[in-house]
Order: structure tokens, then sequence, then C-alpha cells
């Protein structure tokens, strides 16, 4: 299959980093890969059969289906080259006593206990305490140990976050 110049183009401008993901993300990813890669050949049937109407420039069914056609393609390469990226984040014990990707931190904040799980970006979920390493309570966090506090500057003000328990 051949990608055109300006989706190539945006391909190669995304983040060429390691991706990090647990290991159910990542088996959601390929998951997904399978399901696209099934559904192509079907995509590619539709489109075929809606350019037999006619005069493909009034064709609205066959611009759809040719859509949806490039729109798994693109799909398709864009987790092929997330799963060639993937570096599966460590789980279980934490034994080196400092947040780490991976890790739990149990942290106080005006008073109140909060857990956060530092994840990679692609899993983020706040509302969950899934937070990203590059965020920037999961920056602050990375490196520190039980019993540190760590400041983050925000709109409101400087806030205090006191980490009681690391997971």
């Amino acid at each position: 299959m051949q990608i055109p110049r300006r989706k190539a183009d945006e391909l190669r401008k995304r983040d060429e980093g390691p991706l990090y993901l647990t290991k159910d993300a990542l088996q959601r990813l390929r998951e997904k890969l399978e399901h696209l890669k099934r559904i192509v050949p079907e995509l590619a049937e539709e489109a075929a059969r809606t350019a037999a109407y006619g005069d493909r420039s009034d064709n609205a069914e066959y611009k759809q289906a040719k859509g949806s056609l490039r729109h798994a393609n693109w799909n398709i390469l864009s987790i092929e080259d997330q799963i060639k990226r993937a570096v599966i984040i460590p789980t279980g014990r934490n034994d080196s006593g400092t947040v780490q990707l991976g890790s739990i931190a149990v942290l106080e904040v005006d008073g109140a206990r909060k857990q956060f799980e530092i994840l990679g970006p692609h899993e983020t979920d706040p509302t969950r305490g899934r937070i990203s390493h590059k965020s920037p309570l999961g920056v602050a966090l990375i490196g520190h140990k039980q019993g540190d506090v760590v400041k983050i500057k925000t709109e409101n003000g400087d806030r205090e976050y006191r980490i009681l328990e690391i997971r």
C-alpha cells in the first residue's frame, strides 16, 4: 500500500520516542489492529461496489466508503507504529523506594489522601487517578521518596504534595 505524501509527512512528525504502555493497553492495541485488518477487505469491497454507481464526483456513497477505507488504513499504520515503539511499563512491587513509571503514589494534598498511578501519556485518566509521567505532577513526583514533599505551581498558587506511600 502506498502512503500519500501528506500522510507520510504526518507520520514522520509524530513522536518517535518510546511509547510507554501497560501490558493491557498493548493487548488492546493489538486487538484493535486485528479488527481493522479484518474489516479492510469489507471496506474495499464496499468502495468498489459504490464506485460502480456511476459518476464518482457526485457519488456520496462512494466518497464515504473511500473515506472509511482511507481512515482504516491510516489507523492500521498508526497502530503498527505505536506497537513498534511500545515499551511495557513494569508492574508489581517497587523496590527502588522512589516514584517511577508504573508506581502508585499515595499523596496527601490539602489534608486529603489521593492515589495516583504514574503511566504513559496514552493511558491517562485523571478522574481515575491515572496520570502521565509527563504531566506537571508526574514530572514532580518521579524520583522522589516516601516522606518527600513536592511543590507544583498552579493557576491558584503553589500546591504541596506529601508522598505517604509508594507501591
